[in-house]
Formats: structure tokens, sequence, C-alpha cells
């Protein structure tokens, strides 16, 4: 049987505690593990947590004795992101700055986009929308969610084409965009990300 797997994401000023609450779940922490992918946490009933920073360390390493401590450390740096979320009901870009939005905007799809050409209009409007929120802004990373191709789509127009090659943090799977789906991915984006695996047969 398979083992189950789930993803959380926790902030850097939570991640000790959630670590200390998961390890007493599951009958203590057994090791801990540099890996390529991040932190793997093993407990003693064989489920695990990898652990995922933000974003890559680009010459800024987070601080401490341990590889958590120096997880926790990278975690907490402010870096500025661009967000794309697209979806065929709407759409959401962003700049945020520790998991803050800055500058935003959101809009929906209307009852007269919802045709055939609703993926082209969406694209048309987010790209704009994106030019000018994006303007005059500084920022390290572009962060997208959503429809894959519709995102790709706008990043794909003249306007963006400077944004489009900026280094791209994990995709992240996002509800239909409206303020509340933006603000929480602000919030994911700029948090650790754990990919929980279940002991087998649990």
């Amino acid at each position: 049987m398979n083992s189950a797997q789930r993803t959380a994401h926790v902030h850097a000023d939570r991640l000790s505690g959630w670590v200390d609450r998961f390890a007493a779940s599951h009958r203590g922490l057994a090791s801990t593990t540099d890996t390529d992918d991040g932190v793997l946490l093993a407990m003693r009933d064989g489920a695990t947590a990898l652990l995922c920073a933000p974003w890559p360390d680009d010459g800024r390493p987070g601080r401490g004795a341990g590889s958590l401590e120096r997880l926790v450390s990278l975690a907490a740096q402010e870096r500025r992101l661009a967000l794309v979320l697209v979806r065929r009901g709407g759409y959401a870009v962003g700049i945020a700055v520790g998991g803050k939005l800055v500058a935003h905007k959101v809009g929906t799809a209307g009852s007269r986009s919802r045709g055939a050409d609703s993926g082209a209009a969406m694209v048309q409007r987010a790209a704009a929308e994106a030019a000018k929120v994006f303007s005059g802004q500084s920022f390290e990373y572009l962060a997208t969610g959503g429809d894959k191709p519709l995102v790709e789509s706008v990043l794909a127009t003249p306007t963006l084409r400077d944004v489009a090659q900026r280094s791209r943090l994990a995709p992240l799977a996002v509800a239909d965009p409206n303020m509340a789906v933006l603000t929480k991915a602000a919030g994911d984006f700029c948090a650790v990300r754990i990919t929980i695996t279940d002991p087998a047969g649990s």
C-alpha cells in the first residue's frame, strides 16, 4: 500500500513549534538529514516530513548550527516576489514582501467572457493589469499559480517579457483567484513548504 502524502506551508517563526508537535504525534524524531531537496525529518513510526525553503539562498544562506536552524533563518529573510495567478474564472497579480501584499490587482471573468474566447480575454486582461502593478517595482522572484497554459500565455506577452525571465519559485495550485486566494498565496510562497508522508499502511 502506498503511503499518503500531503503538503503544508508553515512560516519560519512557527516552524520549530510545528516540528515539535509533528514529532510528538509520531513517537519522536528519529533523524534529520540534509538532502538536495530540503531537510528530511524521519519519525520513529515511519512518517517523514521534507522541509523545503521558499527560495534558494542566492548567496544569502541561513545561519545556525544545525540544518533546521539554517532553514528557519533562510525562510525568515524578506524577499520581494511578483505573483501571477490565472485561471479561467479570474486572475490576481501582486507584489509581496515577507508574505504580505504591497501592491495588487484582482479581476474575475464576467459572464460575457466565459465562452470559447474566455481564455484569450483573461490573458489580455491579466497581462495588462500585471504590467501596471509591476511597473516601477523591484522584485527577486516570480511566483505563479493556477492554469499553467494561461499563466504562460500571460507571461509571453511583450510587456511582461522581462518579468518572465526572473527566477521562478515552485508553482502553487490555487482556486479561482480572488483577494483571499491572492493573500493566502502571498503567505504560502514565503513559507516553508512541507511534504508529509504518512507511515505505510496508515
